[in-house]
C-alpha cells in the first residue's frame, strides 16, 4: 500500500483529533462568591435600630442614640447595595444572630451591632465592593461607639 498525501491525511486526522480530546483542559474558574453574611447583617442591623428607637432611654443618653441610629441607618443603606450588588434577594429577613438577654435593650443593641460587624467583616471577594464593605464596618463601628458610650453614661451616670 502506498501513502499518499492523501491517505496520510485520512489516517492521520484520527489520530490528531483523538489526542486532541485527550488534552485536559484547564478547569474552569470557580464561581465568584459573594459576601454570604450581608442579609443577616442586615437584620441584626434593624433589630439594633429598633431596640435603639422605639424604647428610647432618657435625656442623658437620646445622643449618644441618635448617633447610633444615624450610623446604623447609613451601614444599612451601603449594606443593601452590596447585598444588591451579590445579588441578594434584600427583602429576606433571616432571623436575627443575638438572643435577647436580661442586661437590657442597649446591650441587647450592642450585641446586635457587634455580630452585624462580623457577619460584614467576612472576606470579600468582589475587589470592586471593598471599599463599600469597609464604609459598612465603618458605620457600625460608630454606631457601636456611640452605644456603648450610652451603656456608660446609664451605667456610670456620666
Amino acid at each position: 500500500m502506498k501513502f499518499t498525501p492523501r491517505l496520510l491525511a485520512l489516517v492521520a486526522a484520527p489520530i490528531v483529533l483523538a489526542t486532541a480530546g485527550c488534552v485536559v483542559a484547564p478547569p474552569p474558574p470557580p464561581p465568584a462568591q459573594h459576601h454570604p453574611a450581608y442579609l443577616h447583617a442586615l437584620t441584626d442591623l434593624r433589630d439594633a435600630r429598633w431596640n435603639l428607637e422605639h424604647r428610647p432611654g432618657d435625656a442623658a443618653v437620646s445622643a449618644q442614640e441618635d448617633v447610633a441610629i444615624v450610623e446604623i441607618d447609613r451601614a444599612i443603606n451601603d449594606a443593601k447595595v452590596a447585598a444588591m450588588e451579590d445579588g441578594k434577594n434584600i427583602y429576606q429577613h433571616p432571623p436575627e444572630d443575638a438572643r435577647l438577654d436580661f442586661r437590657g435593650r442597649l446591650h441587647h443593641a450592642d450585641e446586635l451591632l457587634h455580630k452585624a460587624r462580623n457577619d460584614v467583616a467576612q472576606g470579600e471577594t468582589n475587589g470592586q465592593a471593598v471599599d463599600l464593605r469597609n464604609r459598612v464596618i465603618g458605620h457600625i463601628d460608630l454606631a457601636i461607639q456611640a452605644t456603648e458610650r450610652a451603656i456608660h453614661i446609664i451605667e456610670n451616670g456620666a
